[in-house]
């Protein structure tokens, strides 16, 4: 069986906020497949089931790594999950660290396992 080609979603409630972690974590992960979902579908801030899918379906990676900074909008990745047929890890880590450090591990080919357990301390409680 070959590795699953693994990518990074950030889904934020503001679109300036998404596309700037994107920014940071392209300097580290330039390799690694990441898109993202800012506001709502009006370009306000919010959540958007629209703009979360499409980010997940645009992502290229068959296996994702979704990273979110409020609760609504992990309600959102939830359903949207419930909708692909790609393998969504919903990742409850602090968003900026977590994300950096899934990116940079994906960039370095680390395998699945030690992305978790790298994460294991940044999840929120």
């Amino acid at each position: 069986m070959t590795q699953a080609h693994f990518g990074v979603v950030i889904v934020s409630h503001v679109p300036e906020l998404a596309k700037g972690l994107v920014a940071l974590l392209k300097e580290s992960a330039k390799d690694v497949p990441i898109t993202y979902s800012g506001g709502t579908d009006d370009g306000d801030i919010g959540s958007s089931f629209t703009n979360i899918s499409q980010a997940i379906e645009e992502n290229t990676a068959d296996e994702i790594f979704a990273f979110y900074d409020l609760g609504s909008a992990k309600m959102t990745l939830e359903m949207v999950m419930e909708m692909t047929d790609k393998q969504i890890h919903l990742m409850d880590t602090a968003l900026v660290e977590g994300a950096f450090t899934a990116a940079a591990l994906l960039q370095g080919g680390a395998p699945l396992e030690r992305i978790m357990q790298q994460l294991k301390p940044l999840t929120v409680k």
